[in-house]
């Protein structure tokens, strides 16, 4: 008899909530894939079966996203850190700069892991604020000669989104999007490059889903080997060398769950809901909670808030997780609270949050 499994309502920030669906369909699944007595993890990559697989999850994700024919999209091994150095290992030449909008932590570490390999020019920054608010596009300081010009969509740690993809010029625009890619409708055309980590709207961690337009992948870069070379993955289909199998196939699967719930714009509405419910939560609390992010540029992913009084943070984590709501501890590099609204997070699962809240408030305000 199987055993009765207990599913906890999940903000974690990553590695984040999956579909339940997706979960269950991957059970099902995990013995016999497609037919072939075994599961996805043990087959060989150059297999029909998982070429056929691969192939499928592409075209999926090109449809959600309406993808243009001249931009190559990449399944890639490792995580979106790895890419804050390689993205200018292969866009940039010996002596190019490159612009960077620091917005927060990740913004951050991509301009530290960025310094050896380009000149990189900070073009505007909100460290001065502590992150609460976007540096505006007309104090961005950017170089038409860069070789492209970076930033961070949504920073899961302070909780600042861009609600509005930058104008940049002709200067290829390069995001990381790990963390709200999939949430809306996008323009890809405005881009030069998205990368995005997969452990929080796509699927398990472990695998970055790369969209680049072509004529980049031209660009020489630096001496590098054919292993970090975007050209090389694209020439290959992604299968340079063996891919994470299982984390594309779990890709495949949410990009057919997000299609079958009706597309990004459906998952936008979603997620707005749902953001828009926990903000009126905080912000109706009385000043019981508090989020110190500008109105403007709040986040509709990652929501982090604050308690009056941050000797109730131990009893409200104890009883938050008591009460079947995983994952609600802030980042230490800020602390108090954030809760992670990622696409497979229902609008049940904040419904229960905020209600929570509520009684929380009640009981200790």
């Amino acid at each position: 008899m199987q055993a009765h499994v207990s599913r906890v309502w999940n903000f974690s920030a990553g590695p984040a909530a999956l579909p339940q669906s997706v979960l269950e369909r991957a059970q099902r699944e995990l013995l016999d894939w497609n037919g072939s007595g075994a599961s996805v993890m043990e087959q060989s990559h150059r297999g029909k079966r998982f070429i056929a697989m691969a192939a499928q999850a592409e075209a999926d994700l090109r449809s959600l996203l309406a993808i243009p024919d001249d931009y190559a999209v990449l399944f890639l091994q490792g995580g979106a850190t790895q890419q804050f150095a390689q993205i200018p290992m292969n866009l940039a030449a010996e002596g190019d700069s490159a612009d960077y909008i620091d917005s927060g932590h990740w913004s951050a570490k991509a301009i530290s892991e960025a310094a050896p390999y380009v000149r990189v020019n900070v073009a505007a920054s909100g460290r001065a604020d502590d992150y609460r608010r976007l540096p505006p596009r007309d104090s961005w300081q950017l170089d038409p000669r860069a070789a492209y010009v970076h930033y961070t969509s949504n920073e899961t740690i302070h909780g600042v989104e861009f609600h509005d993809v930058p104008d940049v010029g002709a200067v290829p625009l390069v995001a990381d999007m790990s963390s709200d890619i999939l949430s809306g409708p996008l323009d890809i055309s405005r881009f030069g490059l998205i990368y995005a980590g997969a452990q929080k709207n796509i699927g398990p961690s472990g695998l970055v889903v790369m969209i680049v337009r072509r004529d980049l992948l031209l660009r020489p870069g630096r001496p590098m080997a054919k292993i970090f070379r975007y050209a090389e993955h694209a020439a290959s289909d992604s299968m340079l060398n063996t891919p994470n199998t299982w984390g594309w196939y779990l890709a495949g699967l949410t990009f057919q769950w997000l299609l079958a719930q009706g597309g990004l714009a459906a998952m936008a509405a979603h997620n707005q809901a749902k953001a828009q419910l926990l903000y009126q939560g905080i912000d109706g609390s009385g000043g019981f909670y508090r989020n110190p992010v500008e109105v403007s540029a709040r986040s509709r992913m990652n929501v982090p808030f604050t308690l009056h009084d941050s000797a109730l943070d131990a009893a409200f984590l104890q009883e938050s997780e008591a009460a079947g709501l995983l994952a609600l501890k802030g980042h230490k590099a800020v602390g108090g609270m954030r809760a992670s609204l990622y696409n497979a997070v229902p609008l049940e699962a904040v419904q229960v949050l905020t209600a929570f809240m509520r009684d929380f408030a009640q009981r200790h305000g």
